[in-house]
């Protein structure tokens, strides 16, 4: 039974109601030729709203609603007392339930920097997609998520954040059956520079600003995520190029403290990563905010693309022959997310010459 199939029935009666699903769909009303609310005038077509939802159960009840209000009509025994529109409570509307939930949130954990990133980025940015003074249904949540595009990260979000919410609220939605099929490695694969490339960017910032040059071979050399080049053990840098990451002072980062090892360590070197006094000075109170600081910076000199770094330097190890289990904690992830995403960027030349220098050993399996 849908919507439409219903007004033809009611159309083909001649009985001059309709029913509409106004707000984004989901709340039920009747639209019929009746008296003005303050008795003055002759009658016009307005909408009277049922506060029902539009699905199965709400339209059959609107269904029933609609001939009632058309016999009312006919009989002249139309009164605007019977049909008086309900007013949603506030403690039901879609801001009420989303503010209950934040207060939920953190009370299973701490409020600082890092939360509160993730609270704005994964749930208060879905969560602003949906109307806020309309009672909280599964028809709306259900129909904003239908809105974003079938197997993106947007969707993803928004069927994590609004079954979240669902469960909170005690409201029925298969938000799993919605989420399609994205992952990090559906992405469209990026064009990684080559590492004489990498090495001429690092040359060419480091000719315009010696700091920003600093970061960006500090970056190269150790695959970094934008903000981990504020979270440095900087002292124990200059005695070795194994570089050490501390735990953060704005929530503990992905993974907390970890040694990188310098993947070329002649880069520590030629482009003295051990003089740290060259790091860039910048503020902010996030890892987001110190990160977008790197990528504004970056930008500035043509380089658009900061975690192309990190990406080339997941490519790099595998040059190397370093195992893939050992990358994986270097670079701060788990074996499977390492698997999944930085493999994916792994191109033919790359197999090319680990097949060839696996065929040049001198200790390798020979034929029969």
């Amino acid at each position: 039974m849908t919507l439409d199939k219903i007004n033809a029935r009611l159309r083909a009666a001649n009985l001059g109601v309709t029913i509409e699903a106004r707000g984004k769909g989901s709340v039920l009303s009747l639209r019929a030729k009746v008296p003005p609310k303050d008795g003055i005038g002759s009658p016009k077509w307005q909408y009277i709203s049922l506060g029902l939802q539009n699905n199965p159960a709400g339209l059959k009840r609107a269904e029933l609603e609609a001939k009632k209000l058309s016999v009312q009509i006919s009989l002249r025994e139309f009164k605007w007392d019977d049909w008086v529109e309900p007013e949603i409570p506030q403690s039901d509307t879609v801001l009420a339930w989303i503010e209950r939930y934040e207060i939920e949130y953190f009370s299973r954990r701490s409020r600082n920097p890092k939360s509160e990133t993730t609270w704005k980025t994964d749930y208060k940015q879905p969560f602003g997609q949906l109307p806020p003074d309309e009672p909280l249904t599964t028809e709306i949540l259900r129909q904003s998520i239908l809105e974003t595009e079938p197997d993106t990260r947007n969707r993803q979000r928004r069927c994590m954040a609004f079954g979240q919410l669902a469960k909170f609220a005690g409201i029925e939605l298969d938000a799993k059956s919605l989420r399609g099929k994205y992952s990090p490695k559906r992405v469209n694969p990026r064009d990684l520079p080559s590492d004489k490339e990498i090495s001429e960017w690092r040359d060419r910032i480091n000719k315009e600003n010696e700091s920003w040059g600093y970061a960006f071979g500090l970056m190269a050399c150790y695959g970094l995520r934008n903000h981990e080049l504020f979270h440095i053990d900087l002292e124990r840098l200059r005695e070795s190029p194994v570089l050490r990451l501390t735990e953060d002072l704005h929530g503990g980062g992905k993974t907390g403290a970890r040694k990188v090892w310098a993947c070329y360590a002649e880069w520590w070197d030629k482009w003295h990563l051990w003089d740290i006094k060259l790091l860039p000075q910048v503020t902010g109170k996030t890892n987001a905010a110190l990160g977008n600081r790197v990528t504004t910076a970056f930008a500035r000199y043509g380089f658009h693309k900061p975690y192309n770094l990190r990406h080339a330097w997941a490519v790099r190890t595998i040059e190397f022959d370093i195992p893939v289990e050992l990358a994986a904690q270097q670079m701060g992830h788990s074996l499977a997310i390492h698997h999944e995403v930085y493999h994916h960027w792994i191109s033919d030349d790359v197999h090319q010459r680990a097949f060839d220098r696996a065929m040049q050993r001198s200790d390798r399996p020979l034929p029969p």
